[in-house]
């Protein structure tokens, strides 16, 4: 009889805290929090009239720091006006989107032990279009004209915590819940919702069509400021507690029994972990549509270059998708401007061959 050995992402080895890996990514998180400012001021500073990258940044400076006066600034107050209006918000989001999708596809990875998981496995991404399709389709008309993008927002997101809570009580047994069975129910009620999406689709006329594929592609236009009150402060709560998880992710991949032994109550850090990765997610993808392919990469990307440990894996992971959807995003509105790109295919054209780049390049280092 033959015993199959699935690797770990994460060996004992690796948690042990070894102070020369601990310097580099202190020194990680640093050098990413900077190039995350860089790239939104980046992106504040391109767009269909180009503001200079240094005025942009002197902008959000004075704007940040006001007791900082510049001496003879060359920008005008016009283009502060752009910045602030227009394109801070958009680009913050495009973080927070980013920063959601990556640390919740990181969570759910280490949740599951499978590389291949990610915010969407269990149904959130079929539950959210099932929700803001059903909205764009079944709501008035002028109800959907007084409340606009803030409806359709708020049903992906009921729609997103409605499936993971049919999966979550499909899936306990008694007091436990088995990730197997979290991930096969996750797939068949996925598979019922998204027949759900397909039959709304057949329903809506052409018009609507339009709007239904572009919101299923994920999109950034028309993002305002309140959107961005309403996600950031969700996304800072739920990553400060998926962070603060993240020992016990590292003890749980050394297998459920084992972290148990080791002080790890498994089945409570389950939930919470579930919970708080799903409503990240589902804030993330409710004012924007979905945006696939990130919480796959990122988090593989991440783990690559740094290493399993998700004490670090689950911050620099933030970091990272920030980066990377705000930098897609801006591709997404330069390249065919007026028109823009959904950004769901702009993710999917980078992200597949940066991620087969760094895949190739380690295997390398291995063998």
């Amino acid at each position: 009889m033959t015993k199959t050995v699935i690797a770990p992402m994460l060996t004992p080895d690796a948690i042990v805290k070894k102070p020369n890996r601990f310097r580099k990514q202190i020194i990680s998180l640093i050098a990413l929090a900077i190039a995350l400012f860089a790239t939104m001021v980046l992106g504040c500073s391109i767009g269909a009239v180009g503001i200079p990258f240094f005025d942009t940044l002197q902008i959000v400076i004075s704007r940040i720091l006001p007791f900082i006066n510049f001496e003879n600034p060359s920008w005008e107050p016009w283009q502060a006006d752009i910045i602030f209006s227009v394109r801070m918000p958009r680009v913050i989001m495009a973080a927070v989107v980013g920063a959601a999708l990556s640390i919740a596809g990181a969570t759910y990875q280490g949740l599951f032990r499978n590389p291949l998981a990610d915010p969407y496995l269990i149904g959130v991404s079929q539950g959210a279009s099932f929700g803001a399709i059903g909205a764009m389709i079944l709501v008035p008309a002028s109800f959907l004209v007084a409340f606009g993008n803030w409806l359709t927002a708020a049903f992906a997101f009921v729609g997103a915590l409605v499936v993971v809570f049919l999966v979550y009580n499909i899936s306990k047994v008694g007091r436990t819940l088995p990730t197997t069975t979290l991930i096969l129910a996750g797939v068949a009620i996925g598979a019922f919702f998204s027949a759900g999406v397909s039959y709304l689709i057949t329903a809506a006329n052409p018009d609507q069509v339009k709007s239904i594929m572009f919101w299923l592609m994920g999109s950034f236009n028309g993002t305002i400021w309140p959107y961005v009150y309403v996600a950031l402060p969700i996304l800072l709560v739920g990553a400060a507690v998926l962070i603060f998880f993240g020992r016990s992710l590292n003890l749980m991949q050394l297998g459920e029994d084992q972290a148990q032994q080791l002080g790890v109550n498994v089945e409570r850090d389950k939930k919470i972990l579930l919970a708080i990765s799903t409503i990240v997610t589902a804030a993330g993808v409710a004012f924007v549509g979905i945006i696939g392919f990130v919480g796959i990469i990122i988090p593989h990307a991440t783990r690559l270059i740094w290493g399993p440990d998700y004490r670090f894996l689950l911050p620099l992971s933030i970091f990272m998708g920030s980066i990377f959807i705000i930098l897609c995003d801006l591709i997404c509105r330069t390249v065919f401007s007026p028109a823009e790109i959904p950004i769901g295919v702009i993710t999917a054209l980078l992200g597949a061959p940066f991620f087969l780049f760094l895949l190739r390049s380690k295997m390398r280092s291995i063998f």
